[in-house]
C-alpha cells in the first residue's frame, strides 16, 4: 500500500495540463543484481509506464547513469518513451556538452591499471563517461580502488559523481536534475514526478518545483518529498498514476 500522503500527491498532479513522469532505472524500475548486464524492469513497472506515454499531454521519460544504448536494450521500451543515458549527458538527439575524447581514452586507461589486480572492480565505459564498480569486489580491494581513483581524478578535469558501489567521472558536465529540466522545457511540462533511489537521483530531486512530486525509492538522506521501498513499491506507484491520469 502506498504511502497516504503520495497518493494524495498523485491524485492532484495527475490532473496537470502537461505531466511529464521520469524515473531512473536501476534500484527504481529495475531490482539491483551482482551482474548488472543482467538487471530488467518489472514487468508491471514497463507496462504502467508504456501506457502512460500513450495517455493525451503524458512525457514519460528513463534518465539514467547507464550508457543510452544499454539502457535502450535493457529497458526494451517503446519509441513513445524518452531515454536519457549517462546522468543526462546522452539525449537521442546526441550529446548535451562536448566531449573531451583524449581526456576520456586516460581516464579508461588509468581506471583499468587500477582495476587489473582487484578481483570483482570493474570498469564500464561509456560515451562521455567511466564507470568504477566495485559491486563484486571484497571491501578491502573496493575502497582501495575507490581511493585509488579519487587519487588519480586529482589530475583530471572530470566530473566525479560517487553512487552506490560506484564511481564514475564524465568528461562533460550533466546530471539528471539539468536533464529533467532538459526534458520539462522540451515538452512544456506543467508538473514533474520523477522516482530514484541512488545518491545521483538527489540533483533531480533538488530541480522539483512546486506542484512537482519527487520520491525516494529505498533508505538514505533525500531532498525528496516522498518515500516507497523498493521497486515494486515504484511500480504500484505508476500504476495509481496511470490509473488515476487517465480517469482525470
Amino acid at each position: 500500500m502506498l504511502p497516504v500522503e503520495l497518493q494524495r500527491a498523485l491524485d492532484t498532479v495527475c490532473r496537470v495540463p502537461r505531466l511529464l513522469v521520469t524515473c531512473d532505472f536501476d534500484g527504481t524500475l529495475a531490482p539491483i543484481v551482482s551482474n548488472p548486464a543482467d538487471a530488467r524492469m518489472l514487468p508491471d513497472a514497463a507496462t504502467a509506464l508504456t501506457a502512460l506515454a500513450e495517455l493525451p499531454d503524458t512525457d514519460v521519460a528513463l534518465i539514467s547513469g547507464r550508457a543510452l544504448g544499454v539502457l535502450r536494450s535493457l529497458s526494451r521500451m517503446p519509441a513513445s518513451v524518452h531515454l536519457v543515458g549517462s546522468h543526462g549527458a546522452e539525449f537521442d538527439t546526441g550529446f548535451a556538452h562536448d566531449i573531451d575524447e583524449a581526456l576520456l581514452t586516460r581516464i579508461i586507461a588509468e581506471l583499468n591499471e587500477i582495476a587489473a589486480d582487484k578481483p570483482g572492480v570493474t570498469v564500464e565505459t561509456k560515451p562521455a563517461s567511466v564507470a568504477l564498480h566495485v559491486r563484486n569486489a571484497s571491501p578491502a580491494d573496493g575502497e582501495a580502488a575507490l581511493e585509488q581513483a579519487r587519487l588519480a581524478s586529482e589530475s583530471w578535469d572530470a566530473h566525479a559523481t560517487a553512487g552506490k558501489a560506484v564511481l564514475e567521472f564524465a568528461v562533460i558536465q550533466t546530471d539528471k536534475g539539468e536533464a529533467v529540466d532538459i526534458l520539462r522545457d522540451q515538452n512544456s511540462s506543467t508538473a514533474v514526478v520523477f522516482l530514484g533511489d541512488d545518491v545521483t537521483d538527489e540533483k533531480a530531486f533538488a530541480r522539483m518545483r512546486d506542484g512537482d512530486i519527487g520520491v525516494k525509492v529505498g533508505p538514505g538522506d533525500t531532498a525528496a518529498g516522498f518515500r516507497i521501498g523498493s521497486p515494486d513499491d515504484v511500480a504500484e506507484a505508476l500504476a495509481y498514476l496511470l490509473n488515476a491520469r487517465a480517469h482525470r
